[in-house]
């Protein structure tokens, strides 16, 4: 079943995307829960004609997400947490406290967009997350995590 998704979905596509997918998936929870659309010719020339007036206001959007990307890139990221015996943290650190940490230094990203490499960090170190700021523009960021004073 071919579908042109109405919005984001995780591990499928981006916004626009024309995907291909089993019957059941698309008529039972892409369809009715309104994050895709069928695929029929008229559909597709739609959305290539907003593809194409979209362009230029996507090319200033990518230049936004690239300029992001260098201030990010230039911070140094320090997760405190609370520490057991030997290096192990109680609880963990994940994409949850890497958006807080940049929320801190004045970038406010989401968390669905921030992906710890390795899922939760349980030691203290460093380690690196994925940031996803458009389709186009991904960048890995390095953060330490360190004892609680």
């Amino acid at each position: 079943m071919e579908l042109i998704l109405k919005q984001d979905v995780e591990n499928l596509g981006f916004k626009d995307d024309v995907v291909t997918v089993k019957n059941g998936y698309g008529r039972n929870f892409l369809i009715p829960q309104g994050h895709a659309i069928i695929a029929t010719i008229s559909a597709k020339k739609v959305l290539a004609e907003n593809l194409k007036q979209r362009a230029f206001k996507e090319k200033k959007i990518v230049d936004d997400a690239n300029k992001i990307a260098e201030t990010i890139k230039t911070l140094e990221l320090k997760i405190a947490s609370k520490v057991g015996t030997g290096d192990k943290l109680f609880g963990s650190v994940n994409n949850i406290n890497v958006a807080e940490a940049l929320e801190k230094e004045g970038q406010s990203i989401d968390k669905k967009f921030i992906t710890v490499q390795g899922g939760n960090v349980k030691r203290i170190g460093k380690y690196n997350a994925k940031v996803r700021l458009h389709r186009e523009v991904s960048i890995d960021i390095e953060f330490e995590v360190v004892p609680q004073a």
